[in-house]
């Protein structure tokens, strides 16, 4: 008798402990321990995460948009945006833009001079064939009156006279060409040969 009572209680007891088994397994399967290796992989600090933002930021570049766009000025854009993406956020070509002979597929750098002529500029060639603008040198064919001031020896007097001889005269095919300029002698040359970019 006493048996069949052992018999009576031990199966129910025993069904209880399996499923308490079961169900303790489950929940470590969806609640790991923190000594869990996967857990701790898949939970570990990355600090590539907060490098994000800083890295965008890093990956911006600022180019000159100039000649016959839109809007022409400073833009601060993407590392690969390519000529033809900047001159789209500046607003396009105006309707006199020689659009046809700008190379619009060359990748922009940091401190690039995008510069669009006219379609009636009879020196149109020399810009467009030009290589790409050096990083650090100002080219002088297309530079603004600030630009040429920061050349050493250059004040206000002998950067206008630059520009005064470029638009009597045309651009620059030489460093020499710039002894014709008034005011520039062959010190003056020297001094500058090094900063500039001609064509």
């Amino acid at each position: 008798m006493i048996r069949n009572i052992v018999r009576k209680f031990l199966f129910p007891i025993s069904i209880l402990v399996v499923f308490i088994v079961i169900l303790f397994n489950h929940n470590d399967k969806i609640f790991p321990s923190e000594h869990d290796d996967n857990f701790i992989n898949n939970n570990a600090f990355n600090p590539e995460d907060n490098l994000t933002e800083e890295n965008a930021v890093d990956e911006l570049i600022v180019v000159d948009v100039k000649g016959e766009i839109e809007n022409p000025g400073i833009y601060e854009v993407e590392h690969h945006f390519r000529v033809y993406d900047v001159i789209e956020l500046a607003g396009g070509f105006t309707e006199n833009a020689g659009s046809d002979h700008v190379n619009l597929a060359e990748k922009v750098h940091d401190e690039m001079i995008i510069f669009v002529p006219h379609e009636d500029d009879l020196d149109m060639e020399l810009i467009v064939n030009s290589p790409a603008s050096i990083p650090g040198k100002i080219k002088v064919n297309i530079a603004t009156q600030e630009e040429l001031e920061q050349l050493s020896g250059i004040g206000p007097v002998k950067a206008s006279a630059i520009i005064q001889y470029r638009e009597e005269n045309g651009y620059f095919n030489t460093p020499e060409d710039l002894l014709n300029v008034s005011g520039i002698g062959e010190k003056t040359l020297e001094n500058i040969r090094e900063q500039i970019q001609i064509p």
